[in-house]
């Protein structure tokens, strides 16, 4: 019975071994010069702090990257995201046009800011030979604000442009060759007229990296 045992055992050890070193050997992290292109699906929201957090929530995403990986497990990027916030129940307007106040079920009341940044980023990673690479980030960038109106307009007359700078986390798993799926969380601090506007958000995505 031991020996059945012991048999059993070591043919299961073999499997698993062999299948490791198959899934090990699917696997290529990227190197130092090689660029990765990211798409990812974003969720956030901003505090009620600040000019925009005042009016609008929160709502869904999209970001797309542009990883360079350097030596000494660091990295540069560019960034281009798109942050949507639907309007807040409380949210109050005022018509540029006529000075009069718009609730947010009104026509001409904006149903949705969308905040469009570019920026760039900085990256410190650790586990860079795994298949499983984690990093910090930090960036900065501008902030362009566009609104969107219940009648489905597009109102330009936001205000100016803004800045930006960014704080996050995040993870990259190898799953074949260089390919990842990748998952983080991101801060953004939002400068516009004087405010400060707190952004949240958390992101997973897909990335794959190139030999330039």
């Amino acid at each position: 019975m031991s020996i059945r045992v012991t048999a059993v055992g070591v043919v299961l050890g073999a499997a698993l071994w062999a299948t490791g070193a198959r899934a090990e050997r699917l696997v290529a992290p990227p190197r130092p010069g090689q660029i990765g292109l990211c798409a990812q699906g974003l969720y956030g929201s901003l505090l009620k702090s600040g000019e925009f957090g005042r009016d609008f929530s929160s709502g869904p995403g999209l970001a797309v990257q542009l990883r360079y990986r350097m030596r000494y497990e660091r990295g540069f990027g560019l960034s281009f995201e798109a942050h949507n916030f639907d309007v807040r129940p409380t949210a109050t307007f005022t018509d540029p046009e006529t000075g009069a106040t718009l609730t947010p079920d009104s026509t001409f009341a904006p149903k949705k800011l969308t905040l469009d940044l570019y920026g760039v980023d900085f990256y410190q990673m650790a586990g860079t030979r795994t298949a499983t690479t984690r990093f910090v980030s930090v960036g900065a960038g501008l902030a362009h604000p566009v609104r969107t109106l219940n009648d489905n307009e597009i109102d330009f007359t936001g205000g100016e442009d803004g800045a930006y700078v960014t704080l996050g986390a995040g993870m990259e798993r190898f799953f074949w060759q260089s390919w990842a799926w990748t998952i983080g969380a991101r801060y953004y601090a939002v400068f516009r007229n004087g405010s400060t506007n707190h952004d949240l958000q958390a992101a997973a995505g897909l990335v794959f990296y190139a030999t330039l």
